[in-house]
């Protein structure tokens, strides 16, 4: 049995989704899946969430799907944050969307956005950056005008929103980092 980081697979020929070894859409090296064939993220990573070769070392990686208290979430992120690691802070966030009730996912889906929108710009894709940026605001629009977990989301929505905007009227190219914005009034 394979635990969840380890891959199936690192080199040889690719396979097709039902695990067998025949070349699947061109790849040349397999993904790394588990045994009910879900992907892995077993590659190593650079701080930007970018993976590496195999055997190259890369950022320390965060235990994947861990389920953490709301202010956890948001320390460990705003902390990740503050390293300009908001691919990681993007991996927080994602355990606690897939993690929380029904009713908070959007919350935690539109915080996800913002640090995948944050990891965009660092990398130099500004239309994507923007794009997702947007979508971070849209997610975060069913609770404007509360803090919940003292999550100050009047001011990232308006943050997203406004540095879309200069994402795009930007005529500069080139991987451009974002402050975050706090994500509660005493956390940066």
């Amino acid at each position: 049995m394979h635990s969840r980081r380890e891959p199936l697979f690192r080199s040889g020929a690719a396979c097709s989704n039902d695990g067998d070894m025949t070349p699947a859409r061109g790849r040349s090296v397999p993904r790394d899946r588990d045994d009910e064939g879900r992907a892995l993220n077993a590659r190593p990573r650079d701080a930007l969430g970018r993976p590496l070769p195999y055997g190259a070392k890369g950022v320390a990686r965060l235990e994947e799907g861990a389920v953490r208290e709301p202010q956890e979430t948001i320390t460990m992120a705003a902390d990740l944050f503050g390293q300009k690691l908001p691919f990681h802070a993007h991996e927080v966030f994602e355990d606690a969307w897939k993690s929380a009730p029904r009713e908070w996912r959007d919350l935690w889906k539109g915080l996800a956005q913002l640090a995948v929108g944050i990891t965009h710009a660092a990398r130099g894709n500004r239309t994507g950056a923007a794009r997702l940026l947007i979508r971070a605001a849209e997610h975060l629009e069913m609770f404007a005008g509360t803090q919940p977990y003292t999550i100050d989301v009047d001011a990232v929505r308006a943050w997203a929103v406004r540095t879309a905007g200069e994402l795009n009227e930007s005529r500069d190219s080139g991987p451009r980092w974002l402050e975050p914005p706090a994500l509660t009034r005493n956390l940066r």
